[in-house]
């Protein structure tokens, strides 16, 4: 019991720690405002600019869910056809790990061109950032089913698409939920940077804005609050996923 309250307070105490000993390093060097901010004086511009934040944290935040939500079902579809099909996954998962591999911040002026300034390419970087993990978790859980689970149920009378939507998927479910917390969190990543370059409001723009005028407690501030809502995020699919998936951690539960 003891050891399981530790465990469940063990990011806190980590946190805590972090940033006593970040303010102490701040306080014993006397490290300018201007260069690195204290903890205090990043909650000082937290509050102070808490209702501008707050807008651009909304923008951000619903951009990134909307870019997101597509990444979902395009992963999903397309997770399911390369998963599905040994041609498929030949053909399809070599493209896709060299389109991974680009930087998505370099698609983001020519998303500009092709939709202007605004939300259109921060939902779309979002979702370029994002979809790959969910379409290779989805792919992986369908293809690496078992020939010989696969070869009973030909036996049994089912057919090719009965073992994939009835076995196949939720057996996929536990790398499913994986990946939509690693997506969830690149997705904030990808929203951020457009609109770094391709936007007026969010909290990219709030960070070149407050980095242009040297107010680096405001930008550190705005670095908080999309950690915070990443973070938020990744808990909710983490909660989802022990909802809905608990069957998959039975034995690693019963080893706590």
């Amino acid at each position: 019991m003891a050891s399981r309250k530790l465990e469940s307070w063990s990011p806190w105490i980590l946190l805590v720690a972090t940033l006593l000993l970040w303010q102490a390093v701040c306080s014993a060097f006397n490290v300018s405002e201007f260069i690195f901010p204290s903890p205090v004086r990043i909650w000082d511009q937290l509050m102070e600019f808490r209702g501008e934040i707050a807008k651009h944290a909304w923008r951000t935040f619903w951009v990134t869910m909307v870019g997101f939500g597509i990444a979902i079902v395009v992963g999903v579809l397309l997770g399911f056809l390369i998963g599905s099909s040994r041609i498929a996954y030949a053909a399809i998962y070599p493209l896709m790990t060299g389109f991974n591999a680009l930087p998505k911040a370099a698609f983001v002026p020519i998303l500009v061109v092709w939709f202007g300034i605004g939300v259109g390419p921060a939902v779309l970087t979002a979702f370029l950032i994002s979809f790959f993990p969910i379409t290779v978790n989805i792919a992986t859980g369908l293809a690496t089913l078992e020939p010989e689970l696969e070869d009973v149920l030909r036996v049994l009378g089912a057919k090719r698409w009965d073992v994939l939507v009835k076995v196949g998927l939720p057996r996929s479910m536990p790398y499913f939920f994986g990946s939509l917390k690693v997506a969830i969190t690149l997705a904030f990543v990808g929203t951020t940077v457009s609109e770094m370059t391709a936007s007026n409001e969010g909290i990219g723009y709030l960070l070149v804005s407050a980095g242009s005028s040297m107010q680096m407690g405001l930008a550190f501030a705005g670095l908080v609050v999309v950690g915070a809502m990443a973070m938020a995020m990744y808990e909710f699919f983490s909660v989802l996923e022990k909802r809905i998936t608990g069957w998959a951690h039975r034995g690693s539960q019963g080893g706590h």
